[in-house]
């Protein structure tokens, strides 16, 4: 595993402390509109996320990326996590890789 440029897991909330550096967000998309996807994060804040998606989308999405602005991601990969998911679960997740156990996130 290539650990020379990892990804922090975020959600909107956090996402405006790593503005500039490679961020994981899942998102519930809403809509497309012009070279970008308005997304709800999984703690129920909107997201954008601007790029092109090279496959359809799915409802839920993770994107990685650079965090372009405090409400925003520049997409650098897009995979589809399905139609269903636990986006409380995935949160907690964020929430535990920016908090105590930060040490066991890449």
């Amino acid at each position: 595993m290539d650990t020379s440029n990892p990804a922090v897991f975020v959600n909107a909330e956090l996402l405006r402390m790593y503005v500039g550096r490679r961020v994981r967000a899942v998102i519930q998309v809403l809509r497309s509109e012009g070279g970008s996807v308005v997304g709800k994060s999984t703690d129920e804040q909107q997201l954008i996320v601007k790029g092109n998606p090279t496959a359809p989308l799915s409802t839920f999405v993770e994107v990685i990326g650079i965090a372009d602005t405090n409400q925003s991601i520049m997409a650098e990969i897009w995979t589809n996590f399905g139609d269903d998911l636990d986006t409380a679960c995935y949160n907690n997740v964020c929430q535990l890789a920016n908090g105590d156990f930060k040490h066991l996130f890449i």
